[in-house]
């Protein structure tokens, strides 16, 4: 089941005990494990947290995790429709399957100060945009979305052979430190920036003239492409359309 829903299962111990030291490097008050699948992470977390509560979308894993983690919240569904926000402030970690990677990261992002930190085991390629730099071939949506809400750190790369069935990609494991987004509109702001990336190979002048008007034209930035643009670009060309520059 795990591997049709997307899951390799991470069984190298000494991977699984650095993820559970970075998700929690002293006692955690809580943990939010977002698909346990077999509890192999969950073993590791269990010493670190008073309180592990643990998300399967797997119904027959999660009835394992019960009987194998008595002591543990174990909750039966998805996590794209779970309210992470009712448990209040938490770590958040897990072994991410692949065709969910991104709209996880970003509903754990909108968190804000009740996601203590983020750890997670992901395809490399994403990993790599999530810490890319301006003007490079990775950055993107995604990379501006993380930096509206955290601090994003590469901490170390995983190979196939460390899962059960080993994926065909490498994987890397990242850290999440949420921080004070810029503004008092963040989830505006990423919706701005969704709009400058609609079309990656056009001009800002041209992704935003649309919807905004020929205002644009005259901005620094217009003849630049969202990927050249720096997090501070982007929320000055919001303050300018608020009417809020400063």
């Amino acid at each position: 089941m795990g591997r049709r829903l997307g899951q390799h299962f991470l069984v190298r111990a000494s991977v699984l005990e650095r993820i559970a030291r970075a998700a929690c490097p002293e006692p955690a008050p809580r943990v939010i494990e977002i698909g346990p699948g077999k509890g192999a992470l969950t073993a590791h977390l269990v010493s670190r947290a008073s309180e592990v509560i643990a998300i399967e979308l797997d119904e027959g894993l999660a009835l394992r995790l019960r009987s194998r983690f008595p002591g543990i919240t174990v909750i039966s569904g998805d996590i794209l429709t779970t309210d992470l926000a009712r448990w209040g402030a938490a770590v958040v970690a897990g072994n991410l399957p692949y065709y969910i990677t991104s709209p996880v990261i970003e509903k754990v992002l909108v968190l804000g100060p009740l996601m203590t930190r983020a750890v997670f085991l992901i395809q490399k390629e994403v990993a790599q945009r999530l810490v890319a730099e301006p003007g490079s071939r990775d950055y993107g949506y995604l990379t501006v979305a993380t930096m509206i809400y955290a601090r994003a750190e590469y901490l170390f790369t995983v190979p196939p052979a460390a899962f059960h069935p080993p994926p065909k990609v490498e994987s890397a494991v990242v850290r999440l430190t949420p921080h004070p987004p810029p503004g008092e509109r963040p989830e505006e702001l990423l919706a701005f920036a969704g709009q400058c990336f609609r079309q990656k190979r056009k001009t800002i002048r041209n992704n935003l003239r649309p919807g905004y008007g020929p205002q644009v034209d005259a901005w620094p930035e217009a003849g630049l492409r969202a990927e050249q643009l720096t997090l501070e670009q982007f929320a000055a060309m919001y303050r300018r359309l608020r009417g809020v520059e400063r």
